[in-house]
């Protein structure tokens, strides 16, 4: 019995980075957007700074649904990757914002 629920739970582990990576790019998606409000509500983010990684964090969101749209609710690892990379880029910017001195 045991093993049986081993090999089980494994079958699902092994399926689970097919259907989650659409929502780890979404979890990223949320964290991102709460580094953007916690810089607004601390005034570490200019309105200026503001629009721009708000506007980037748009088009990373909107990406992802209409890649998601086009595969039927997957993204494919070449689209996964894109978005990370995307988020990568979008997360340093935020980062480099935060810290440049500049404040409301």
């Amino acid at each position: 019995m045991r093993i049986a629920s081993i090999l089980a739970a494994t079958a699902l582990v092994a399926l689970i980075p097919l259907a989650a990576n659409a929502g780890e790019v979404e979890n990223r998606i949320h964290n991102e957007n709460a580094r953007i409000g916690q810089g607004v509500h601390n005034g570490s983010l200019t309105d200026r700074e503001y629009r721009g990684v708000d506007n980037r964090l748009d088009h990373i969101q909107a990406q992802r649904n209409r890649d998601l749209r086009r595969g039927g609710g997957r993204l494919t690892a070449a689209q996964y990757a894109h978005l990370n990379r995307e988020e990568n880029r979008l997360s340093d910017r935020i980062y480099f914002d935060k810290h440049n001195g500049r404040h409301q």
